[in-house]
């Protein structure tokens, strides 16, 4: 047997299994990510006339990205990655009556978040996320390349719809649904549906404030870094790619609400040439 031949062919096999550059899209759902909801209303105006309450999430955000890469430095390549995860939570308003305080309207809560590819939905935490990364691969295998790294992190993070949030937004028109309220004559019935009726729609202006203002609220934005392990795998000739990455991210800021589980795994495929 011709061992130069052997390993000519495998050197070539491997050269050829691998491009300079690639780009691809991916899964990237994150994990381990928290957000504590509300076990019980709470007020947004000093008499409580009208509270808010909003649920959580637990365990997985899911979410999707794409990613560049380039392998035509020595020793090192380079990764550029732009993920977008969320989490979906519900949110309504509660409008009591001050005079038949068992008399509550709920207000289910629709948000549009400015700076997010999401449209008018039930409120959502969304994470977008920008990676710069330098990894080392392990080069002598063909077909599939490991690798480690890490770099910077970019991170753009929307806010949660809490007490503080919305009770600054509904002020003047909170106003306005207490003098309705204390205008009602509970015994006459003809007045109680009218106030039923200014109620709604007061409740429905509250709703399009709260909408409005989430949609300039803006993204919260804070650099970090992260650690990284992958594969990428590769047929000689073929111009595809598969790819899988763990990664775990240091720093970042988050509303308070939100208790990062810090992990994303990216598992995708791209043209590679």
């Amino acid at each position: 047997m011709n061992f130069k031949a052997l390993i000519a062919a495998g050197a070539l096999l491997a050269t050829q299994s691998f491009a300079i550059i690639g780009f691809g899209g991916h899964y990237a759902p994150g994990f381990g990510t928290k957000m504590k909801g509300m076990t019980a209303p709470a007020p947004v105006t000093t008499d409580q006339t009208v509270s808010i309450m909003h649920g959580g999430f637990d365990g997985t955000m899911q979410g999707f990205g794409f990613k560049l890469w380039v392998d035509l430095l020595p020793i090192i390549d380079i990764e550029a990655t732009l993920n977008f995860q969320m989490g979906s939570y519900d949110a309504s308003l509660f409008v009591v009556n001050p005079k038949s305080p068992t008399v509550v309207t709920e207000v289910p809560l629709e948000i549009e978040l400015g700076g997010t590819p999401f449209g008018k939905a039930s409120p959502k935490f969304v994470a977008m996320t920008g990676d710069l990364s330098i990894t080392y691969p392990i080069t002598f295998l063909p077909i599939i390349r490991p690798y480690i790294g890490g770099g910077l992190s970019y991170h753009l993070n929307s806010f949660v719809l809490n007490q503080q949030f919305v009770s600054s937004v509904i002020d003047g028109t909170t106003q306005e649904m207490i003098t309705v309220l204390a205008q009602m004559d509970p015994t006459d019935p003809a007045s109680v549906a009218l106030a039923q009726e200014k109620s709604q729609q007061l409740g429905e202006t509250m709703k399009q404030k709260v909408q409005d203002a989430a949609l300039n609220e803006g993204l919260t934005k804070s650099l970090g870094g992260h650690i990284l392990v992958g594969l990428r795998a590769k047929l000689p000739i073929i111009p595809i790619a598969a790819y899988g990455n763990f990664k775990y991210y240091i720093g970042g800021k988050y509303p308070s609400e939100i208790d990062s589980g810090n992990m994303t795994v990216e598992l995708g495929v791209g043209l590679a040439i």
